[in-house]
């Protein structure tokens, strides 16, 4: 079973930033092939790993309900076109391979075609040794419970006091669902001058993470993504990079 990587948090902190340097760090330290999931409907993380998403399961819902309803695929049930419709949709790479979300564009919610990804997810992830999922900010993902257990769930945020306030109501939340975690990192993003805020500490107390790191505010990085470019192309020597790098270290992934 993969070594499983959460990352939650409040829209626009960053969360699919930290998941793509996660993902660049998992290979770079040679645990490869990454499994890279991106569970949040504005799909964006495969820009950020510099490969570029066709097919969602969004998209392979609504197509396999429309083959399912004009009587195709005779002998296979729905569940199984589905299915096949999902591996189908996995985007491949040499270190990593990734499956997105996206949108449903049809009538309906998405609960069957969450609980066919996870049943896709397990079975996938026996042939990775680390899966990185980028959700959607909140819980909802993971509260449909599309991973059995998170190995380590990172809570990103940036340094306002209204993100902090919003860490601590997610954790709140997660532990009301019974959300199974090994491990809480507590990522704050964004940072101006390098220190972290008033309230960190305290947040770590509250929650009882087991690790509190500050991301600074980066030119480099701004600029690669304002030229759409992978965070692959990051300098070697980034401190980006080292950060997540020791983050990982420290979780034990």
């Amino acid at each position: 079973m993969s070594y499983t990587i959460a990352i939650a948090g409040k829209g626009g902190t960053g969360k699919t930033t930290v998941a793509a340097l996660a993902v660049s760090r998992l290979i770079a330290a040679g645990r490869r092939p990454v499994l890279a999931v991106d569970a949040d409907p504005n799909s964006c993380l495969d820009s950020a790993l510099g490969v570029t998403v066709t097919q969602t399961v969004g998209a392979v819902r609504e197509e396999a309900r429309e083959l399912a309803g004009k009587g195709l695929g005779t002998g296979v049930s729905k569940t199984e076109m589905l299915e096949l419709k999902i591996h189908e949709s996995l985007v491949e790479s040499e270190s990593f391979d990734l499956i997105a979300m996206g949108r449903c564009e049809g009538p309906g919610c998405y609960c069957y075609a969450n609980n066919v990804l996870g049943k896709v997810i397990q079975r996938l992830a026996d042939d990775y040794p680390t899966m990185v999922i980028d959700n959607e900010a909140g819980l909802e993902n993971l509260s449909r419970r599309i991973v059995r257990k998170v190995d380590l769930l990172v809570m990103v945020t940036d340094p306002s006091r209204v993100g902090l306030t919003t860490v601590e109501r997610l954790h709140g939340l997660a532990v009301e669902m019974g959300l199974a975690y090994d491990k809480l990192a507590i990522v704050i993003n964004r940072l101006r001058n390098g220190t972290l805020p008033d309230g960190a500490d305290a947040l770590k107390e509250k929650t009882r993470a087991d690790i509190l790191v500050g991301l600074p505010t980066d030119t480099e990085l701004a600029e690669l993504g304002e030229r759409g470019e992978s965070l692959f192309n990051l300098s070697s020597n980034h401190p980006l990079l080292a950060a997540v790098e020791d983050l990982l270290v420290e979780a034990g992934a």
